[in-house]
């Protein structure tokens, strides 16, 4: 029950933190060139489960409570991208956690921690990668048909998923890599490690 609650609380935070982040600052977050503040909150799928239902829950409410949002399209698909990217962001998490291989690089000498520290990098990377490919695929795609008096062609609908794919990358690793190290070192890190042992 208690863990429940947890989850809850959690997942509640976080939808209110992306309304929070997104909706001050609209005129940067809907259209071609988007920096949403609140996708560096997508790497909190690499630290906690709460992080999917919550992540799609505030996109959904950007979408629907931005007053000259895009319509119907992105209220959908842009919060079922949201909610896709933060799954996977969870399972490659699962799958590329790297504790064995720090404690093997404790045992046995800095230059096996060399490549260690190169593959949890490596992995970090990977890991927090799907919300700026499923973004600038989706995202991307429907996009160039929303915006008024934008001529679709092939060559624009990549400039719009490129463009995504760009404003992502930067916030995630720029501003979300650092909040997701922080995190890790504290209370909400260890109860992610500790939900993956179970």
């Amino acid at each position: 029950m208690k863990r429940n609650v947890q989850y809850l609380t959690e997942a509640a935070v976080i939808a209110a933190a992306y309304i929070v982040l997104t909706l001050p600052f609209a005129q940067f977050a809907f259209g071609m060139i988007q920096f949403r503040l609140a996708e560096a909150l997508t790497v909190l799928a690499a630290l906690t489960p709460a992080a999917i239902p919550g992540l799609f829950i505030g996109c959904l409410l950007t979408n629907t409570l931005y007053p000259s949002g895009l319509g119907i399209i992105d209220i959908i698909f842009g919060s079922l991208a949201t909610l896709i990217a933060a799954f996977t962001t969870w399972r490659l998490h699962l799958r590329f956690s790297g504790r064995s291989l720090e404690k093997s690089a404790h045992a046995q000498g800095s230059d096996l921690k060399a490549v260690v520290n190169w593959r949890l990098w490596t992995e970090r990377i990977v890991v927090l990668l799907p919300a700026a490919v499923v973004n600038a695929l989706v995202v991307g795609f429907y996009l160039p048909f929303l915006i008024p008096d934008t001529v679709v062609t092939p060559w624009v609908v990549l400039g719009f998923m490129l463009s995504i794919f760009v404003s992502e990358c930067v916030v995630i690793y720029l501003i979300g890599l650092p909040l997701l190290l922080t995190m890790k070192k504290t209370r909400l890190g260890a109860r992610s490690h500790a939900r993956k042992a179970d």
